[in-house]
C-alpha cells in the first residue's frame, strides 16, 4: 500500500510504502476480552506484555497462523491513556510496517505529522504519529 499525505492546499505527494499488520483496541477487562476473542471468535492467544512507559498490558491474538493480528490494550489507572470511552470509541491505534522507519518518520513530519509518542526497547522501536482524524498511527520496520 502506498500512503499519500496531502492537505487541501498542497498537491498530493507519494510517500512511504506500508503494510497494514494488525489493529490495537482498548479494553477495560483484559481477561474477559481474551476469553471472548479466544472462545467465541476462536482467535489464538500469543501472549501478553507489560509496557511500563504507557502503564498498560497488551495481549496479542491472531485470527489464524500468519493471519491478521489483534492487540488488546488495557491501560492501568493512572495512565494518561486510561481515559473513559464509549462503545465504538475503543480503537487505540492502527499499525503500519514500513521498510525505512527513519525515512517514513521524516516524510510524515514534513507532511505535518510529527511523532507524538516514541516507544523504544533495547531491540525495537514503534513511534506513533497522529492522523488528521486524531487516530494514532504506529510505524515500525
Amino acid at each position: 500500500m502506498t500512503v499519500y499525505f496531502f492537505s487541501p492546499l498542497a498537491p498530493v505527494v507519494e510517500a512511504m510504502k506500508t503494510k497494514f499488520k494488525y489493529t490495537g483496541i482498548r479494553v477495560k477487562d483484559l481477561d474477559a476480552a481474551i476469553a471472548f476473542h479466544t472462545k467465541v471468535l476462536r482467535m489464538k492467544y500469543r501472549g501478553r506484555n507489560d509496557i511500563e512507559a504507557t502503564k498498560e498490558t497488551v495481549a496479542d491474538l491472531v485470527s489464524e497462523e500468519g493471519g491478521f493480528a489483534l492487540d488488546l490494550n488495557c491501560y492501568e489507572k493512572g495512565s494518561p491513556y486510561a481515559t473513559n470511552y464509549s462503545v465504538g470509541e475503543g480503537l487505540d491505534h492502527l499499525p503500519f510496517q514500513v521498510e525505512d522507519l527513519e525515512g517514513a518518520l521524516a516524510e510524515a513530519k514534513k507532511a505535518g505529522h510529527p511523532v507524538v509518542l516514541d516507544m523504544k526497547t533495547a531491540t525495537s522501536r514503534w513511534p506513533y504519529i497522529e492522523a488528521p482524524s486524531g487516530t494514532w498511527i504506529e510505524l515500525f520496520a
